[in-house]
């Protein structure tokens, strides 16, 4: 009796000793043993982003377990409290968050995880963002909900225009996607250090669909500035409204689908103010504005200055060339050129192209006597010819 009493109280002690192993394996996790069990190594949790210091936010936070499988992952933000929700691997050896992460955020991971004799272990982990000097949202024009209901005419680039300037745009243009249906060839070409458009060699077809996505969250931009978040858009192409201005003529030319549906006498700009020529794109309508000619030099008290309000405005160049009702010039319309730059209608035909034309329509100008519309004037995409649209010039 004696004897078998020692085995007894050895046995107990021995099962004492492997709990307390168990509880003490890890200075950062407890472990649960269930009484009874082998001495086993409880399982590993690694969370490489906790172990280098602050991590872009454009890599998503990765769970993994060793010697053992994952039971639950929870990752919050500290300062908020809000949890980011993640994927579990089907093996359960791996978690990856699929929220969208912060700068400037720490985020707190919790995992419990099991080895092979089921003995649990809880662990935590901190992750923290870098924290840039500044960010840079990429904004889409025109604004999705703008054109909503209307569709896009056949002209219209795809544009992203950033906040700040971007100086990497080579690295910036390989984050910037597009998909179009049906398949048509396009290129992105940067305006200025602010303005990437996307065209085709030629006008879009009636009823392409395009989506767009600007994935530049924790993207460097370049001189400090850094992507704020993603963006994308999709956009639909209406019929094909192109407008055929003839200085030597003076008539509009209307064409829907490339048949021909109008015709209208007009005036382009005088011989002191002549209208851009080439294909011009329609980037925003109104019912009336203030035109003012101060706003390109000529102010109060100088010769030609004028100020007025004038209806049915269509604009197609960022200079002050728009398409509009011009009552005072119906008797020049049709045989001279005494506008400012604009497309000079009669108020009924400027009612019709006003309801017929909208955002990305095109209006092409010849015969004017002007200079061609600059690249950088929205819309002087067109006047670049494709070879060169198409080769880029991210690198200069």
């Amino acid at each position: 009796m004696r004897g078998r009493r020692s085995l007894v109280v050895m046995s107990t002690a021995l099962a004492a000793v492997a709990i307390l192993i168990g509880a003490c394996s890890s200075s950062n996790s407890s472990t649960s043993t269930p009484t009874g069990s082998a001495i086993t190594a409880p399982a590993k949790v690694d969370v490489p982003a906790a172990d280098h210091g602050p991590v872009n936010p454009s890599a998503p936070i990765v769970v993994n377990a060793t010697d053992g499988l994952l039971i639950s992952v929870t990752v919050t933000n500290t300062a908020d409290g809000k949890a980011i929700a993640g994927d579990l691997a089907q093996d359960r050896r791996s978690w990856t968050s699929k929220d969208p992460l912060g700068y400037g955020t720490s985020y707190l991971v919790t995992t419990k995880a099991a080895n092979s004799v089921d003995v649990t272990s809880d662990s935590t982990a901190t992750v923290t963002t870098i924290t840039p000097a500044k960010t840079a949202y990429a904004n889409v024009v025109p604004a999705p909900d703008v054109v909503s209901n209307t569709g896009i005419g056949v002209g219209q680039p795809m544009v992203f225009q950033f906040t700040h300037a971007v100086a990497n745009k080579a690295e910036v243009q390989k984050h910037l996607k597009v998909t179009v249906t049906p398949d048509q060839p396009g290129a992105w070409y940067w305006v200025d250090d602010k303005d990437v458009h996307y065209r085709g060699a030629n006008y879009w077809q009636p009823g392409t669909k395009i989506h767009i996505e600007a994935d530049v969250l924790g993207v460097d931009l370049g001189d400090g500035v850094f992507g704020a978040e993603n963006n994308s858009a999709d956009y639909t192409v209406h019929d094909a409204w192109v407008a055929k201005a003839d200085g030597n003529t003076e008539q509009l030319t209307i064409f829907d689908n490339g048949q021909q549906v109008n015709q209208m006498p007009m005036s382009l700009g005088s011989p002191g103010f002549p209208s851009h020529e080439g294909p011009h794109v329609i980037s925003d309508k109104q019912p009336s504005i203030v035109m003012d000619s101060c706003t390109y030099g000529v102010c109060a008290g100088q010769s030609g200055y004028y100020k007025e309000t004038v209806a049915l405005d269509e604009r197609i160049s960022n200079d002050g060339e728009f398409v509009h009702s011009a009552p005072w010039s119906v008797g020049q319309q049709g045989s001279s050129n005494v506008s400012h730059g604009c497309v000079n209608l009669a108020p009924a035909n400027a009612q019709w192209f006003f309801d017929h034309f909208g955002i990305g329509d095109v209006v092409e100008i010849t015969n004017s006597g002007g200079p061609t519309l600059p690249v950088w004037d929205t819309y002087g995409d067109w006047e670049v010819p494709w070879q060169q649209w198409q080769a880029g010039n991210a690198g200069s």
